[in-house]
Order: structure tokens, then sequence, then C-alpha cells
């Protein structure tokens, strides 16, 4: 994930059932609740609502997703660059159940922490494929290191 700027973000999905997902200019609620405790949530156009918590000084995460049943049942169509897919996630939001959500509630290790700037597009500028995490922590993505 990118924290883009005050209000936006980037992400890709590495693993779990919509791995291969990304998405950019994401709108959020992006706070900091105490030092060094963050948290990010939103509301994807899929109406998937996420809920992140970040302590990046001990690289840890938790963070609860609730998916829609729809999403659950057919996650391969939101596995996609979402932003050239808007319509469809919208039409399938509405033509597939929502109810009950599933949700994933989930901790997780920070392994890499940058500093690219604000609203850099080069930071999430492609899909993710497998062996990108380790690509990254081994500083193969120089915008990554500005």
């Amino acid at each position: 994930m990118y924290v883009k700027n005050e209000n936006t973000i980037d992400y890709r999905i590495h693993s779990g059932m919509v791995a291969g997902r990304w998405v950019k200019d994401q709108q959020a609620d992006i706070v900091q609740i105490i030092a060094g405790v963050y948290k990010i949530s939103w509301t994807e156009p899929t109406g998937t609502d996420v809920s992140l918590n970040f302590v990046p000084d001990q690289n840890i995460m938790h963070g609860v997703i609730f998916f829609p049943k729809w999403v659950h049942e057919r996650p391969d169509i939101t596995v996609c660059y979402q932003n050239d897919y808007i319509d469809l996630m919208e039409t399938s939001r509405e033509k597939y159940d929502t109810y009950p959500k599933y949700v994933v509630p989930e901790f997780a290790t920070i392994t890499y922490v940058g500093q690219p700037g604000t609203n850099n597009e080069q930071v999430i500028a492609e899909a993710p494929y497998n062996g990108m995490t380790q690509d990254i922590r081994d500083g193969k993505f120089a915008m990554l290191n500005n």
C-alpha cells in the first residue's frame, strides 16, 4: 500500500482470494490515532469495506476486510486493475447478493517502509506478480527509495 496523500491510497493485493487485484486513487479516511498508530479505512466500488491499523515502528498491521457475499463467491470478477473496470464493479455490486458479508480479520508484518514522496504515480504502476514483494524488499523498485 502506498499512502499517496492525505486522503488517497494506491495498493496491490499479493495473496488471498483477490490476489492480483490492484487499485489507484482510492479515496480513504487516513488518520493518526495516537503517536505511531495509524488507521486507514475505505469503501470500494465493489461494496467491500476495509479498515487497517498500522504500527510502523513495530512493523505490525491489523486489518478487517468486510467482503460482500458476491465478492466472496466470485472474487475473479474483482481480480483486475480496478480503475479500468469501475462500471463492472458497480454493476456486479447491484446484480449480486451483498449479505451476509464475509469478514476477514488478520494481522500482518510490515516488511517494507519507504519515503517515495507525495502523489508519486510510479509507486503502484503495475499489476502484482509472483515474487514482487521480495523484489520490493530487495530494492528492485528504485522509485521506492527516493
